[in-house]
């Protein structure tokens, strides 16, 4: 069993994790198979739909696989949506042919995946994991190359902002270069230390660093912000795959 982490319909609710089974399936075989689909898609013009509404349809599909019995609340409870937004997306996937409904005891309601809809959560599956390896070699390539900057630099004290998989990311690729992680900060955490690194909630409880990379992937422009206040503008660094604008900020006053 693989999982891989989403990121939720909502950046107030937390991420999920949806769960994929490759029992079975040598994996360079089905990396392969994976792109195949993703690639032959882009290709033939297949409409693309967002992410959010990939998710949901995805989480749906799994949930009437797994128990035929469940109920529209329990997936709208699972999912973290509404259960008005469970509905319409049920409905969708009854009207193209990927469920079917059928009456049960007690005024309820049994729900079944089709061929159909089979198909549709194999190739919603794929793209996740497609998404997720992509996701990855980006994410470590672009932290290595900012690691190697700071080493040349001589920047050896680094923190990061944000702990997720960007900074899990960063944390594995650091033993390759003459830097440190000397924390990562991050104000919701529950733990205290991650892989021998320093949790903390603000930037002050940290000892001096030379430099930040940002790796919060709930809200990174505002991270950036708020650090460039801290540092000057050119030791907080951002991963190219987060998007972050850069701005120039006066620093806080000492």
């Amino acid at each position: 069993m693989m999982h891989i982490l989403s990121n939720s319909v909502s950046s107030a609710q937390p991420k999920r994790i949806i769960f994929i089974d490759v029992h079975g399936m040598n994996s360079v075989v089905f990396v392969a198979w994976t792109l195949l689909i993703l690639f032959t898609n882009l290709r033939s013009g297949v409409p693309t739909v967002s992410i959010e509404e990939r998710e949901i349809t995805l989480g749906l599909l799994n949930a009437v696989h797994d128990n035929s019995n469940v109920t529209q609340r329990s997936v709208a409870k699972d999912l973290g949506v509404a259960l008005g937004l469970t509905n319409s997306y049920l409905k969708r996937c009854v009207k193209k042919g990927l469920i079917k409904v059928k009456q049960a005891p007690a005024n309820r309601y049994a729900y079944y995946l089709t061929p159909q809809g089979f198909s549709e959560k194999t190739k919603l599956t794929t793209e996740f994991l497609a998404q997720g390896f992509l996701f990855f070699r980006h994410a470590r390539n672009q932290c290595a190359e900012i690691l190697e900057n700071c080493a040349d630099l001589g920047w050896n004290r680094i923190a990061l902002h944000g702990l997720t998989d960007v900074a899990e990311i960063a944390v594995l690729c650091v033993v390759n270069f003459n830097v440190q992680i000397v924390g990562i900060i991050d104000k919701s955490s529950t733990i205290t230390e991650y892989s021998g690194v320093p949790v903390v909630p603000d930037h002050s409880e940290l000892e001096k660093f030379d430099a930040v990379i940002i790796t919060d992937l709930g809200d990174p422009q505002s991270s950036y912000e708020k650090m460039i206040k801290v540092l000057p503008a050119e030791r907080v660094l951002t991963p190219a795959i987060l998007n972050v604008a850069p701005q120039n900020t006066p620093l806080e006053e000492s």
